[in-house]
């Protein structure tokens, strides 16, 4: 500081540095790294080799202590949401790849956890980064995130969000530059725990959740009970953690989903084959609206998870391992075919923090001509008479509105049905098919049309 600068800020720089000064425990600083910070990295690790982030948060959580479980999760969804934003401050370009992620995770901490002393955030920081890289590492590390923490110009504020740049001009462009901000400001966020009643009734529900000390409100549109949880996101429980999960008083879906499954119509009776059916969730859903549900996927493993969801839910699902390629059930038998297709799932990024780095447009031409396959396939099923709705969790247009209007070019005996009355207006489109925006209706994203077939 130099001599004369106001008392102020020289007030300030001693509460920034006091703030990174950890407390002494016999006589040395306190480096231990915790169960929850190693679970972090480990996870972003595995990520980054390319597991998905679902599968390496299973792996490394279950064996921690709730407190330790929840931390660990905040810090590495975190840095997957704000990644972008936390590689603006930091230099990563140059950095040792090891190093990348622990500088990440302290720089979140830092900046966005602020219930966690600096302190904390860069003496653990640097202990991980000596495991790795020695005290040349650890002092690199060091260096960078205190210097950080004294500086509070290094505020995550950046209006470009933390999104591939190629993604979020592709919504400047569709939405325009304040829409798509909120948009991606959304997808930064933790979203709410949304359940939808199964062998309980929704009161039954609301009554379990409430004894149990969750707080519940009503979900958007009606769709189901949302657990609330405070400001604090990351106390958001697991499902399993929930009163009525053992039980099958529940499921987790979130309202975009059973907003689908309405707009599906499905006749009372009627047998619907819902294709790409797993984790389940639209099956249940469907079953419990009346429908007879056959509900088939390719991959024994996901058919495991789909047979184990209609079990816990009590429902009367039949659960078939099948492709939807090779016309698994008879042409013409029947009533509704659901197609929920595979998709970029850009409407679900909030839940799924390392999506967003997944994605390309490569992928997306993929996923788009993957999808124009099935589709083809899931029309030749439908009776005459019948009806196909196709479904996704994309925000895209060519997973979306494109792939019906080239089917109805394709196939002349479909037309659009929108059904009456089943969701609100401002969740159907002119031309009559379901799209939900995260940012405009409060629920995930997520996209349905339903056709009917002559006859």
């Amino acid at each position: 500081m130099r001599r004369g600068a106001p008392r102020s800020s020289r007030a300030a720089c001693r509460a920034a540095r006091s703030r990174c000064r950890p407390p002494r425990s016999g006589g040395c600083w306190i480096k231990e790294v915790t169960a929850a910070r190693r679970a972090a990295l480990e996870i972003l690790k595995q990520v980054d080799a390319g597991a998905t982030f679902a599968v390496a948060r299973d792996r490394q959580l279950g064996a921690l202590a709730a407190r330790d479980r929840r931390l660990a999760y905040e810090l590495a969804a975190g840095v997957l949401r704000r990644r972008a934003e936390l590689d603006r401050l930091l230099p990563v370009a140059s950095v040792d790849p090891r190093l990348r992620d622990i500088l990440r995770l302290g720089a979140y901490q830092l900046r966005r956890l602020t219930r966690v002393p600096a302190y904390a955030a860069v003496t653990t920081s640097v202990a991980l980064a000596r495991e790795v890289g020695g005290e040349r590492a650890a002092g690199y590390v060091n260096r960078l995130l205190r210097d950080m923490a004294r500086d509070a110009r290094s505020e995550m504020r950046d209006a470009r969000g933390s999104h591939p740049e190629w993604l979020a001009q592709r919504w400047r462009t569709r939405f325009g530059p304040d829409e798509a901000a909120r948009l991606m400001a959304r997808n930064d966020v933790r979203p709410a725990l949304t359940l939808q009643p199964a062998r309980w009734d929704a009161g039954t529900l609301r009554e379990h959740l409430r004894a149990a000390g969750f707080g519940v409100e009503e979900a958007p549109y009606g769709a189901g009970l949302r657990v609330i949880t405070g400001p604090n996101a990351s106390r958001i429980p697991h499902p399993a953690q929930v009163p009525g999960f053992t039980e099958g008083g529940f499921i987790v879906q979130d309202s975009s989903a059973a907003l689908v499954c309405r707009f599906a119509g499905a006749p009372a009776g009627a047998l619907v084959y819902d294709a790409c059916a797993a984790p389940g969730g639209k099956a249940v859903a469907l079953e419990r609206l009346g429908a007879r549900v056959v509900a088939g996927d390719a991959r024994r493993d996901r058919v495991g998870t789909l047979a184990a969801t209609a079990r816990r839910a009590g429902v009367a699902v039949r659960v078939i391992v099948a492709d939807l390629v090779t016309a698994p059930l008879p042409a013409g038998l029947p009533d509704v075919v659901l197609l929920d297709a595979p998709c970029t799932a850009t409407g679900t990024m909030a839940r799924h923090p390392d999506a967003r780095w997944r994605l390309s447009s490569r992928r997306l031409a993929r996923a788009a001509a993957r999808q124009r396959e099935l589709l083809d396939h899931a029309a030749a099923l439908v009776r005459p008479g019948g009806w196909l709705v196709y479904a996704t969790c994309s925000l895209e247009p060519e997973e979306n509105v494109a792939q019906v209007t080239a089917l109805l070019e394709r196939r002349r005996d479909f037309r659009r049905d929108p059904p009456h009355a089943t969701v609100p207006d401002e969740l159907v489109t002119d031309a009559g098919d379901f799209e939900s925006l995260p940012h405009r209706h409060g629920i995930d994203g997520a996209y349905a049309a339903r056709l009917r077939r002559a006859g």
